[in-house]
Parts: C-alpha cells; sequence; structure tokens
C-alpha cells in the first residue's frame, strides 16, 4: 500500500489519496491527526503538508507514520524551507525605504501565517523531528528526485526560483527504525512550548454590528 496523505485535488493514480475533504478522486477522507488506520504501508508521501500541522501534532503524525511502515517502509516529505524563506523574504540589508521593510514584514508573516501554515522547518529541524518520530535513515533529495521508482516524478507543487544551497522546498526521505531521542530538540523545544503552546490564542468576538 501507499498513501498519499493531504492530497487535495492533486490525485496519485495507484495511490491511497486521502486528505480531510472530500475532493474528486480522494480514497479516505480522515484527520490524520486522529491517527492512520492503514498497515503494511510501503510509501507514504505528503507534499506541502506537515507545516498545516502544529509541532505537537506534526510529531504524532510521524510517529504514526512509523507505526504503519512497514520495517523497510519510506516516508517521502516536502515543505517550504524556512532558510529560503529568511533569505528570500527578509533582506533589511537592501532597505531603502520604510516601505520596502514594512514590506518584507508582511511577507515575513505571510510565510508563517498564511496559507493555514503552523510551523515551518530548516532542514536540521526537519530531521531531528524524524528522528524523534522513530526513523533511523534520513536523506535529502531534489525535487522528484529519488532512488526509489515508486517515489520519483510525484510533487506537483509550484516552484519558486532557489539554489542547490538554498532550496525553495526541503524534500526529505525517511526510512528504518529506531528508538534513540533527538537530543537536539529538547531544550528548545521546551522553550517554544512555553513560549507558544501554553498560551492560548485569544478568540475576539466582531462586535461592529
Amino acid at each position: 500500500m501507499k498513501l498519499h496523505i493531504g492530497c487535495g485535488s492533486s490525485i496519485l493514480p495507484g495511490w491511497t489519496n486521502i486528505d480531510i475533504f472530500p475532493h474528486p478522486g480522494v480514497d479516505h477522507v480522515l484527520d490524520v491527526r486522529d491517527g492512520l488506520p492503514f498497515r503494511d504501508v510501503r510509501f507514504i508521501f505528503a507534499e506541502h503538508f506537515i507545516e498545516h500541522l502544529d509541532f505537537d501534532s506534526a510529531l504524532r503524525f510521524l510517529r504514526d507514520c512509523r507505526s504503519v511502515l512497514i520495517p523497510t517502509g519510506v516516508i517521502r516529505l516536502s515543505t517550504p524551507n524556512l532558510d529560503w524563506v529568511w533569505k528570500h523574504q527578509y533582506h533589511p540589508e537592501a532597505w531603502h525605504s520604510s516601505s520596502e521593510a514594512v514590506r518584507d514584514c508582511f511577507w515575513m508573516n505571510k510565510a508563517f501565517r498564511g496559507w493555514g501554515h503552523q510551523f515551518l522547518y530548516n532542514t536540521q529541524t526537519l530531521a531531528e523531528i524524524m528522528l524523534e518520530a522513530g526513523f533511523a535513515a534520513i536523506e535529502y533529495t531534489q525535487y522528484r528526485v529519488s532512488r526509489h521508482p515508486e517515489l520519483q516524478n510525484i510533487e506537483q507543487h509550484d516552484q519558486y526560483p532557489d539554489t542547490p544551497e538554498t532550496p525553495h522546498v526541503i524534500v526529505i526521505e525517511a526510512s528504518g527504525q529506531s528508538s534513540q531521542q533527538s537530543k537536539m530538540l529538547q531544550e528548545p523545544l521546551r522553550e517554544y512550548k512555553n513560549a507558544v503552546l501554553h498560551y492560548p490564542q485569544v478568540n475576539r468576538t466582531d462586535n461592529t454590528g
């Protein structure tokens, strides 16, 4: 079995296409934050999906993926690269006017808050969360490139100008099984939770009427 998670309207033939909304061609309508009701999965693919989950939900999702994959199974993720966002959306050294500074401020916040984004990753942090979820082998690759034939040429999301040193999108494949925990995540994650996750968003009621 091959799972295509968060497929939206981009249906992959030969895959089990999964989304939270009933788009045409979706095989299973479900919220993967509640778990993955599958077993003996060979491949999992999720394109521009994990950034739409908060950090804790993303970690649970990846652990569920590791659980349903066969021991030799592979997960392939693509997600916006935080390093690219910083490099291409924020240019204080090149500001010539206040309007440019204001523009860059909104560009940065759009990258974090727009399109339903919850958490953006750089390559190091994405690798660490994969290890924390129980994967043993991490491999970075490129858009539509994989040493696994089943994972070749399957990305469909738009591309933006980038460089090999700072790709617009991180594409990562993980496999194997490990019980080791990431030592790098512990302190930054504790501080992050104290600053963000322990303070619920305030919902304001519109009283203009």
